[in-house]
Formats: structure tokens, C-alpha cells, sequence
């Protein structure tokens, strides 16, 4: 603290500087960026906010440098936020599910392409539904929808609950606790899924962001990957509508492999969706031999 500053408050520029530093030495890839969210975050602000404070209180700076030791551990940032952004929301996350990313956006982008009209799509579901993301970004785009979310996860179910309240859409949809679709009897327009596609011997190799704090169960699938990727395919054939539309999210080059699985059980492959680094990300089915 220099001479001329208020008791008890330190100056914001040399507190970001700091942080900076401590971050990047602890390998993060966007360490002033981090830094200056974390610290929007505990001073109840957002970055345009943060260009108008030149000072920080003791008591916030302790609960900042808290955070950000978890940080400098490789505690992901949404979970020390309790926020993460998709789609044109602002959801609820915690370690309970996956946090949303801008890749799972290419569901809703290839959705939005096939149905167009808004009033094609009235019934909806999302099978391991995690924070409620696209159930519920789907149902901002589609205002005349019905949706159901599943997640076998109680605080999940009850964290994508919250959400629906948040944005407004609880009325419109219902969150339940289930095993996938074992227990669904109806059929819907669309049904997605963002299952767990890591191979059980990946785990290890992936980014520690991810390995020490996601949770597991919604990351490994299997031995090849594939293994919530059979059950879902197996549900669409008795969840589908006539002409509805089934969109799952795909790992790194599983295109061809889950799009066989989908085949096998009646599916025939509508569109497979490209990200923005280019990778198939979006597979898209429906029943074979519909028009």
C-alpha cells in the first residue's frame, strides 16, 4: 500500500498486475483476463464495471486472493463465479455438472437450421441435461415448446431446475431425476444430448481444469467412448416423433462411429455440424425412411 492511499483500500492496478503474475506462473492461458472476472466477480461488477474502480477494500481483497489461490490451482473460473454464459443466458453451475461451452452451441445452431419456423417444435427433450443448457436455450428460440430435462444427478436436476426459474422458463418445462429414458413413455419433436464421450483410459490426459473438478460420471464414456452414445441411440427409435429430430454432441472424431451406432438402430443421419475450430460436433438423425 503507497502513503496516500486510503486506509483499508489498495490500489486496483497493482492488485490485477499481481494476480496476473501469480496466474500465469501457475500456467493459466488467459491469466489478466481471469484475474480482472475474478475480480469484477467479488467486487459485484462485470469488466466495464471494473474500468471504474481505481480501489479495492481489505475485506474484498482477502476474498479475492482466496479465489484466486483456487484458481492458480486449476479450479475451474465458472465454478469459483457460480456463472457460466450460453447461448444468450447466464446460468447456475456448479461441480455437480459439466460447465456449458460455446462447442455445445452448434446443437442449437444446427436445430435452428433444419426447423426454422418457429412453430415446428413443440415438444422437446434433453437426456443428461447437466446445467439445463440447451433444453433451455432451445426453448428461448422455440416460445410455443414444451420441454423435459433428465439427469441422473439429483444436485444436477435440481441445479437445471433453478435455471429455468432464472431465465424464466420453469413454466414451460419440467427437470426430473431419471436414468436416461427408462422411465419416458411420450415422444418428442426434438431430443437431445451432450452424453459423456471421454474414453475411460483419456481421462487422465485431459486438461487438469477439467480431469481434477468436472464430474466424472458426466465425462467418461467407456472403454471407446460410445457407451452412452448406444443408449441414447437405442431410445430415439421410441422417443421420436414422425419427423422428429434427434441431436447429439460428438467428441473428436467419433462422427463416423456414432453415426454407424445410430444405423444399427434405425437411424438415418440427417446432418453432422461442424464447430468453429472445424470439428464434427453436432450429429443429427431421425427415423429411417421418413420423407
Amino acid at each position: 500500500m503507497k502513503e496516500d492511499d486510503p486506509p483499508g483500500t489498495h490500489d486496483l492496478r497493482m492488485v490485477v498486475q499481481q494476480a496476473t503474475r501469480h496466474l500465469s506462473q501457475a500456467g493459466i492461458e488467459t491469466p489478466r483476463r481471469e484475474a480482472r472476472l475474478l475480480l469484477a466477480h467479488v467486487l459485484g461488477t462485470d469488466l466495464g464495471g471494473l474500468l471504474l474502480r481505481d480501489r479495492i477494500e481489505t475485506a474484498l481483497l482477502e476474498q479475492f486472493h482466496a479465489l484466486l489461490a483456487r484458481r492458480a490451482m486449476h479450479e475451474p473460473l465458472s465454478y469459483l463465479t457460480g456463472r457460466a454464459g450460453f447461448w444468450s443466458m447466464t446460468l447456475e453451475v456448479s461441480p455437480a455438472t459439466l460447465i456449458p461451452r460455446a462447442d455445445t452451441e452448434t446443437l442449437i445452431e444446427a436445430l435452428l437450421d433444419l426447423r426454422p419456423d418457429r412453430g415446428d417444435v413443440r415438444t422437446i427433450l434433453d437426456l443428461g441435461t447437466g446445467t439445463g443448457c440447451l433444453l433451455l436455450a432451445a426453448l428461448k428460440e422455440y416460445p410455443q415448446a414444451w420441454g423435459l430435462g433428465v439427469d441422473l444427478s439429483p444436485d444436477a436436476a435440481l441445479l437445471a431446475s433453478r435455471n429455468a426459474r432464472h431465465v424464466g422458463l420453469s413454466g414451460r418445462c419440467d427437470i426430473i431425476c431419471g436414468d436416461w429414458a427408462q422411465a419416458i413413455a411420450g415422444r418428442f419433436d426434438v431430443v437431445f444430448s451432450n452424453p459423456p464421450y471421454i474414453p475411460h483410459m483419456d481421462l487422465q490426459g485431459l486438461m487438469p481444469d477439467v480431469r481434477d473438478h468436472e464430474p466424472h460420471r458426466a465425462l467418461d464414456g467407456g472403454d471407446d467412448g460410445l457407451d452412452c452414445y448406444r443408449i441414447v441411440m437405442r431410445a430415439l427409435a421410441h422417443l421420436l416423433r414422425p419427423h422428429g429430430l434427434g441431436i447429439v454432441e460428438l467428441g473428436i472424431g467419433q462422427d463416423r462411429d456414432v453415426a454407424a451406432l445410430g444405423r444399427e438402430e434405425g437411424m438415418e443421419v440427417v446432418d453432422i455440424r461442424r464447430d468453429l475450430g472445424g470439428i464434427a460436433r453436432a450429429l443429427v438423425v431421425r427415423q429411417a425412411g421418413e420423407p
